[in-house]
Order: C-alpha cells, then sequence, then structure tokens
C-alpha cells in the first residue's frame, strides 16, 4: 500500500501517525510546499518576536519521521490530481502514483487586489516560517521603524506583537468596526484594543488600505478614508482561504473547502482530506463550514489516517475555538459565542479586564468567552459539545468558584476519567 500525504502541517503529520499505528509496513511519501517540515504555524509569530528559539518551532522532526519510515518531498507543490490515474503531479512535472492519498493542504494567505501593491519590497503576508525570515531578514536590513498591518483579527494581532517585541511601532488598520470582529463580541474587543494601545499601538477601523505608494519598495500607504500613513513594511493579514485550486478538475467536489464525510473521504474513492482546506458539520448548528484551528485538524487527520488504513473510525464534528494571549491578557473564545439575536440568552460578568459571557439558547451552553480568566474553558467546552441541559446550574456558571462539583454526577464521572473527548470520539 502507498500513501501519499500532501501537507505538513498537524493534519497530514497526524494522518501519517495514525497510519503507522495500523499498517507498519505500508510506503508513506509526505510531499510539502514548504521547506520546512512539521514545524508549528502558532509559533512563527514568538520565533519573530523572539520569544522561542528555532529549535522549539518543531511540531515533529524530519528525524522523528524518517524513523517511522516516511519519505518526504520538501518545498515540492502539489499542482494536479488526477483521481483516474491514482497519481498527482508536482511543480517539477514528476508523476507520483498512490494508493491512497490525503489532501491537508491547509489554508493560504487571502491578499486583496490593491493598487500599487504588486511587485512592492517590504508586502508580506504572514503565515507561514518562510514568511517569518523573509519579514526579519527585511526588517533588519531596512531599518523598518514602523509598520502597518492590514486586518485585525488573530493573525494581524498576533504579527503585531512580535513586531512590537522588535522595537516596531504598529498601525493595525480593520474594515470593520473593531479588531477581532469574528472571534470576539464588543466588549471582549475593546478590553484588547484598550491593552493594545497602551503598549503604543494604533488602532484604525472602519478603514482599509487602497493603494500602496513606493517605486520599487513600499513607502507610504494610503487608507480609504484619505489617510496617508508612511511606512516601510505593509503586513497583509486580512484572512485564509483553503487552499484547494489545485484540485481544479480533478472531480473532487469542493464548496468553500474540500467536501468530506464524517471518515474524511472525499467523493473520489481513495482521496482523504483533512484540516483547513476542508469543510465539516460544526457540532452546534449542524452547518458545514470550515473551521481552520489546529486541535480539529489534529482529530480529522487522525481520523483520516486510520481510515486510510483500514480501521474504522468516524469524526464527530468540530466547534470553533481560539486560545491566545493578547497584550498580556489570556483569552478564549469556543462555539458560537458572538451572536446579536436569534433566541439566545446571554450571561455576561465584567470587572476591570476581566469579562465572561456565556451563550445559551435552549438551556443548553453553546458559547462562551473568556478574557483574563480562563480556567474552566475545559469545562465549559465539554459542556457545550455534549448538549447538557445546564438549567438547573446556569446561574452559577459565571461563579468565581463554578466547577465539576456543580455538574451532573455522571457528567463529572465521565470528565474526570476522560471518557468525554472534546475533539476526537
Amino acid at each position: 500500500m502507498r500513501y501519499v500525504i500532501v501537507g505538513s502541517g498537524p493534519a497530514g503529520l497526524n494522518a501519517i501517525e495514525a497510519i503507522r499505528e495500523v499498517d507498519k509496513e505500508g510506503e508513506i511519501l509526505l510531499i510539502t510546499a514548504e521547506k520546512y517540515v512539521g514545524y508549528s504555524r502558532p509559533l512563527i509569530t514568538y520565533l519573530l518576536g523572539r520569544k522561542v528559539t528555532e529549535e522549539k518551532m518543531y511540531y515533529r522532526t524530519e528525524d522523528y519521521l524518517r524513523e517511522m519510515r516516511v519519505d518526504i518531498k520538501p518545498a515540492t507543490r502539489v499542482e494536479k490530481v488526477i483521481p483516474e490515474e491514482k497519481t498527482v503531479v508536482t511543480d517539477s512535472g514528476e508523476e507520483i502514483r498512490y494508493d491512497k492519498l490525503l489532501i491537508a493542504t491547509g489554508g493560504k494567505p487571502f491578499v486583496p487586489n490593491i493598487e500599487g501593491l504588486t511587485g512592492k519590497k517590504g508586502v508580506f503576508t504572514f503565515t507561514t516560517w518562510e514568511d517569518e525570515e523573509k519579514v526579519e531578514k527585511y526588517i533588519e536590513e531596512n531599518d523598518v521603524k514602523e509598520a502597518v498591518v492590514l486586518g485585525g483579527g488573530l493573525i494581524g494581532l498576533k504579527t503585531t506583537e512580535a513586531l512590537m517585541e522588535l522595537g516596531v511601532k504598529v498601525t493595525i488598520v480593520e474594515l470593520a468596526d473593531r479588531i477581532l470582529s469574528v472571534t470576539f463580541d464588543r466588549k471582549a474587543s475593546e478590553i484588547i484594543t484598550e491593552a493594545l494601545k497602551k503598549e503604543g499601538c494604533s488602532v484604525i477601523t472602519n478603514d482599509t488600505v487602497v493603494k500602496v505608494n513606493g517605486d520599487d519598495t513600499v513607502s507610504s500607504v494610503v487608507l480609504k478614508s484619505g489617510k496617508e500613513i508612511p511606512t516601510k513594511l505593509l503586513v497583509i493579514a486580512i484572512g485564509v482561504k483553503p487552499n484547494v485550486e489545485f484540485l481544479k478538475d480533478s472531480g473532487i467536489e469542493i464548496n468553500r473547502g474540500i467536501v468530506v464525510n464524517e471518515k474524511m473521504e472525499t467523493n473520489v474513492e481513495g482521496v482523504y482530506a483533512a484540516g483547513d482546506c476542508t469543510e465539516f458539520y460544526d457540532l452546534i448548528d449542524g452547518q458545514r463550514k470550515t473551521i481552520a484551528i489546529w486541535p480539529v485538524a489534529v482529530a480529522q487527520g487522525r481520523v483520516a489516517g486510520y481510515n486510510m488504513a483500514g480501521k474504522n473510525v468516524r469524526y464527530p464534528g468540530g466547534i470553533p475555538m481560539n486560545s491566545v494571549e493578547l497584550a498580556g491578557i489570556p483569552t478564549i473564545s469556543v462555539g458560537h459565542s458572538n451572536v446579536e439575536d436569534g433566541g439566545y440568552e446571554i450571561l455576561t460578568f465584567e470587572e476591570g479586564n476581566t469579562y465572561k459571557k456565556m451563550v445559551l439558547k435552549d438551556n443548553r451552553l453553546v458559547g462562551a468567552i473568556l478574557v483574563n480568566d480562563i480556567d474552566r474553558a475545559g469545562i465549559y467546552t465539554g459542556l457545550i459539545l455534549q448538549k447538557l441541559d445546564v438549567s438547573s446550574f446556569k446561574d452559577r456558571l459565571l461563579d468565581e468558584n463554578f466547577g465539576l462539583v456543580y455538574l451532573p454526577k455522571e457528567f463529572r464521572k465521565k470528565m474526570l476519567e476522560g471518557e468525554i473527548k472534546i475533539w476526537l470520539e
């Protein structure tokens, strides 16, 4: 059996480990467009900010993979999949045969059509280790003191913090009326905004970049409002989209992401997909969507790997969840926490920079936001995933000492014994 894995992120790597648990002898080939294999993408901002070393970047090393008898093709891009021939074609024109194929190509940054953007030095996206290297080198060679980050989501904010660690003054430009508008509600966004401003960051909302000035190198950006901001560095961080363009004409079904079933199978026999390039059911509302987070990619990768090797495992679905420290403030959002209407019951607690929000529907917890107090995030996540009726203790959800003691005995027992699996059942 020959397994071909396209993509070396958490989905691809966990698929490899799952395959090897079941099939000790099959041939495994890992193809990745990146020159660095098996690193943790969430750490690239910490590397830029000099909070971690290169040695700490690796999630799984190449030596580890080779010990598992995995052949690796780094810096190799798959440009075409031909299912009827069970073949993938690389950017060098090489044709590679497979028996089972996993597509785990993740997401790619969305770059808007901005006047003067194309070909300018000093303009970067920031989603890979190679991006980090380019930005770090550019800052050092050009003595960058000011930067503009286009996009106030999680990628933009973590990039902002890394740049500020290097002594760069950053201006965030966000089209929405607040930063973190997808991840957090208005109150949580306000807390983070004020904390960033206290650290010296400028935040501009309800605006966007419409023009990039400069000859060969960016010298300033012009906003829709007419404001011009001098800068040597522009980072585009307005979001990512599933990296699936190379699958055109393959016959593999794609909506926004690759459509998969609960075994991570596509509509094409022998072809599986996992991670940020896929779309699957949200456990809360049952809608198909892309949930581009590390734990979901890990779980989907393992399910795909098991099924590729012949073990019957099903993925139950996932929920949105983000856990990140911003401006020194730990935060978590989980489930459907950023809702405005639709019959939801909202419970909140506010005290200084501490903010907690519970979102309920039909006496079941469907979402939570935690700012500066994240100790019980695991319990809240378990309640959401198990769809437990919380009516008997919902008035205590925001209590400072809320814990397992308030939960039904059977649920408490399962959680303590590890029977409740948050991401993989």
